[in-house]
């Protein structure tokens, strides 16, 4: 009996080497994500750059630097 269980659930596993996973998902979602963070470094680069030296420029004591 225990083998014929063993059988039956063996023969519902797909066979080793078709199961490829998400792959292609995976590289879309990194592509996108990479898209994504470009298009907000191009929008926001030079406030985030402004923010970034105004910063450091009050913490070294810098003056219209």
């Amino acid at each position: 009996m225990a083998r014929d269980v063993a059988r039956r659930l063996a023969a519902r596993r797909p066979a080793r080497g078709t199961d490829r996973g998400d792959v292609p998902g995976w590289v879309l979602i990194t592509l996108m994500t990479a898209g994504l963070v470009l298009v907000l470094w191009a929008v926001a680069g030079p406030a985030l750059s402004d923010v970034f030296t105004n910063a450091i420029q009050s913490v070294t004591g810098e003056i219209g630097g």
